[in-house]
């Protein structure tokens, strides 16, 4: 059977691709949007990996304009949807600012669950930065990829985040990759994917 490009190749329910799969990781800088294209003109972080490779990759999840930090690109639909899909639980750890000190006890509810107009979150881990210093710097960890879900949560308790930043995400970090650049995933960093 003679296949053409913008076919649609299936075996045993799994689509084929011909491409080769490609996994990169940008430090999203602030002003940008997660999406491919914007009919506002707005910069996009397309514009950021738009020659990083000859492959059309996309993001995997948002980070909303404001808010900084890893991003991974693909163009692997499968991992994509798993490293999306709630069921699967993969982890997002966030370094918070905010414009006042978290008090002991917001602290405390927000690790015991948060009642948001979608749903319940409890986060995975919460906690003050270094040991408590600065109770306005704080590390929040989730599974949820619920909408703009860590500014709703402090949101909800009289807080302004005025800075967001995720440091790590399905196990991924952002160490030795500066503001603004990407890089392609070493096969180590793959394979760990492939089995969360």
């Amino acid at each position: 059977t003679k296949v053409f490009p913008g076919d649609k190749v299936q075996y045993d329910d799994r689509t084929i691709s011909s491409e080769r799969h490609v996994y990169l990781l940008l430090n999203k800088p602030k002003g940008f949007i997660t999406t491919t294209d914007d009919p506002y003109e707005r910069k996009t972080v397309m514009s950021l990996v738009e020659n990083a490779c000859k492959e059309r990759i996309y993001p995997v999840g948002r980070l909303d304009r404001d808010t900084t930090g890893l991003l991974l690109f693909t163009n692997d639909g499968e991992l994509a949807k798993k490293l999306t899909h709630p069921k699967h639980g993969i982890k997002k750890l966030y370094h918070v600012q905010l414009d006042k000190a978290l008090s002991t006890d917001d602290l405390s509810s927000i690790s015991e669950g948060t009642q948001l107009e979608d749903g319940m979150i409890i986060p995975d881990t919460i906690a003050w930065d270094k040991g408590g210093e600065d109770k306005k710097s704080i590390g929040i960890e989730l599974h949820s990829g619920k909408n703009r879900i860590v500014r709703r949560i402090f949101e909800h308790y009289a807080y302004k985040v005025v800075r967001l930043d995720r440091v790590s995400f399905a196990g991924l970090s952002k160490k030795d990759l500066p503001r603004g650049k990407w890089r392609f995933l070493k096969k180590h960093e793959i394979s760990f994917l492939k089995m969360l």
